[in-house]
């Protein structure tokens, strides 16, 4: 795609990059095919192929209107597009270039500004979120169903967490909304960890991995929570830390990331190179060892879905499928299992409609194995799939942790 990007663009800090990207598009359409907005939706510019056009049009002069930005939001940043693209387009990295140019030109309605000023208030602060959570289970009937749904069903006793006392060691992210929405997550992890000679170590001043902010019209605020995180990672880092495990893929998409977006950081370039490469997902931990000796015999029939930010974004489609099978899990099939569910990040949210769809499209196929139990690696997927109110749904690990031989 040939591009002639304005004078103002040129002066863009990922200018380069921009230019570059747009070059690799051979706008053949193929992404259009397994994008999940473009399926529903069936326009042109809410597929790949048509927001490249748009963010080409803005950083070549064009003028920006709220139709642009809406069909900007309206991607799932799923990435799909990127798995299915032949010529390598590096779709996210464009969009989130797009996005903020144009969020800078176009002034939302205040609407708009108040929701996602207030996810950002909100979502990156375990604490608060987990105080809310706990209060919105308390007046849970008086909630609206809207509210209701992203509550979970059931709360249970959290568990104890190993001791550290292993010579092999990892850091753990710990996340904003999974500890006040699936507690025990975490917890699971560090269990089965410890049971392989692995512990967690605690690195407690590490907060938010800046997803939220990044991807909500605050792309600063977003790379400061990076930094912040680096900070607080290294000391363990130098003391010989194997992996920075994360059991939310949408987190882990993102750390990994750290390397590309602090490049430029002439003080976080190289910190933000190792703590990426030292990003793993917990799949990619658990699947180099020796899982026979954790002792589980277990035949529950099993659905997976795997989250867009696992195969798409970490390329790790099929790992924690093949883990649960080694285990003895009976895992059923998943017709359209590249597609997303609809939680996406805040898009349930910002866009509920579109993610509802998503989502009821999404339970249909993981029930029609007739699972037990549906599972999942993100807790974004998680809560928005469960607060369908059907078949339950909880992350994987958790139920490796209750299969363990005591």
């Amino acid at each position: 795609m040939q591009t002639t990007l304005s004078e103002r663009a040129r002066q863009l800090p990922r200018a380069e990059e921009a230019d570059s990207i747009l070059r690799t598009c051979v706008h053949c359409g193929f992404c259009n095919a397994t994008c999940p907005t473009y399926q529903l939706l069936g326009d042109e510019l809410d597929g790949p192929r048509g927001r490249i056009y748009l963010i080409k049009q803005v950083l070549e002069g064009n003028e920006v209107t709220q139709k642009t930005q809406q069909h900007l939001d309206r991607c799932l940043s799923c990435r799909n597009c990127e798995t299915t693209c032949p010529s390598g387009v590096d779709y996210h990295n464009l969009l989130d270039i797009g996005r903020a140019v144009v969020d800078a030109a176009v002034p939302r309605p205040l609407g708009q500004r108040l929701l996602r000023e207030g996810l950002r208030t909100l979502v990156p602060h375990p604490d608060l979120f987990k105080r809310l959570v706990n209060s919105g289970q308390v007046f849970r009937a008086l909630l609206p169903g809207a509210l209701q749904s992203k509550l979970p069903r059931n709360l249970p006793v959290t568990k104890q967490r190993p001791a550290v006392r292993h010579a092999r060691q990892v850091l753990m992210l710990e996340g904003c909304v999974q500890p006040g929405l699936s507690p025990n997550t975490n917890v699971a992890a560090a269990r089965v960890l410890d049971r392989l000679g692995i512990s967690v170590m605690p690195a407690r001043e590490a907060g938010c991995c800046g997803a939220v902010d990044y991807h909500l019209d605050a792309q600063a605020a977003g790379l400061d929570r990076a930094r912040h995180n680096i900070d607080a990672w290294w000391p363990g880092i130098e003391q010989g830390a194997e992996a920075i495990v994360q059991t939310a893929s949408g987190c882990g998409a993102f750390i990994k990331d750290y390397g590309h977006l602090l490049e430029r950081d002439p003080v976080y370039a190289d910190k933000a190179r190792k703590v990426s490469a030292l990003a793993k997902d917990l799949v990619e931990v658990l699947r180099a060892e020796p899982l026979e000796q954790l002792g589980i015999h277990n035949a529950h029939r099993v659905a997976f879905h795997c989250p867009c930010t696992l195969q798409h974004a970490q390329k790790l489609g099929g790992a924690v499928e093949k883990v649960l099978m080694r285990l003895g899990f009976n895992l059923t099939t998943v017709p359209d299992g590249h597609l997303c569910c609809g939680s996406a990040g805040t898009y349930s949210l910002t866009q509920p409609e579109l993610a509802r769809q998503l989502r009821d499209n999404k339970m249909n196929a993981l029930e029609s194995g007739y699972p037990e139990v549906i599972v999942t690696a993100n807790i974004g997927c998680q809560s928005h799939l469960d607060g369908a109110g059907r078949t339950p749904v909880r992350h994987w690990i958790e139920l490796v942790e209750a299969a363990l031989s005591q």
